[in-house]
Order: C-alpha cells, then sequence, then structure tokens
C-alpha cells in the first residue's frame, strides 16, 4: 500500500460512521490482497507474505466487528473464517490462487455494505477531529489539501 492510499484511508476513516468503516475494512484487504499477488507475481516471498499477513488483519478486524445478536453476522464469521485458512493455506503452500478467491469474495461484501453505508445518515464516529478541504490551487494540475482547525486540542477533549 502506498504512502498516499494510506494517508487516504487515514482521512476517511476520521470522517467515517460505523458503516462506513466496515467499507473501508474491506477495501484495505483487498488492497492488501493485491499487493500480494503483485509480489507473488514478482518473486517476492516477504511482500508476499507481508500482504496475506495485513489482510488477514483486516480480516480479524472485520471478525471483532460483528454484533453476534444479529442473524448475518454467523454467516458472515464463517466466511472470515473461511478467508483466513485460505490465506494461510496460500503463505504456506505459495500460491496465490486462494488470493484470488478471498479477493473476489471481499469484493461482494463490500459491494453489499457500500450499498448500505450509502443509507447510513450517521454521525462519524471520531469528534473533534480535523476538517480537510480539498481542491485544485495555483498549481499547475495539482491537488493541495488545506488543514482547517488545527488548534491544540485537536483530537482530545478536556
Amino acid at each position: 500500500m502506498t504512502k498516499e492510499l494510506k494517508q487516504q484511508y487515514t482521512l476517511r476513516i476520521t470522517q467515517a460512521n460505523k458503516s462506513a468503516l466496515v467499507v473501508i475494512l474491506y477495501e484495505m484487504t483487498i488492497t492488501y490482497l493485491e499487493d500480494a499477488m503483485k509480489a507473488h507475481e514478482d518473486g517476492d516471498e516477504r511482500g508476499f507474505k507481508d500482504g496475506i499477513r495485513k489482510a488477514r488483519g483486516c480480516i480479524k478486524e472485520l471478525m471483532a466487528s460483528l454484533h453476534m445478536e444479529y442473524e448475518p453476522a454467523g454467516n458472515l464469521r464463517k466466511l472470515y473464517i473461511f478467508a483466513g485458512k485460505e490465506l494461510t493455506r496460500a503463505a504456506i503452500y505459495g500460491s496465490s490462487k486462494e488470493l484470488s478467491h478471498v479477493k473476489a469474495m471481499m469484493e461482494k461484501l463490500h459491494g453489499a455494505y457500500e450499498k448500505i453505508a450509502g443509507t447510513d445518515t450517521s454521525a462519524p464516529i471520531m469528534t473533534n477531529t480535523q476538517t480537510v478541504y480539498a481542491g485544485l490551487t495555483y498549481g499547475r494540475d495539482s491537488l493541495t489539501e488545506n488543514l482547517a482547525g488545527q488548534g491544540g486540542e485537536r483530537g482530545f477533549r478536556a
């Protein structure tokens, strides 16, 4: 994952509600799977295993966020466990076939949660965060971010 993409995810996380956080986790999982697949193509075993490890971390976070009192949570838990096993198999055998299966599953779940997140009008989870305004500036074709409210209390409440 590139530094710029990490910054974009960080910004989105600070502005996200509960549904949007799940969508972001799916996107991060897919990105890490793509990183692992690319590393496998390039013969980079360390990068391959690192991508798998990070994708498994995202899946563990998705599993931890399940509310088991609701009916679909049990089925999602089973899917996440299956995905974890597939990633373990890929790491052990050095195969990217399993990564493709997990990626396809995560993309379908991402699409479903993206629709759900579009209807969620709840407030962002994080409060007192930095406001970011992005737009084209006087520089030719450059996009800059202007940060507002950079007081000393950003992120903290007294």
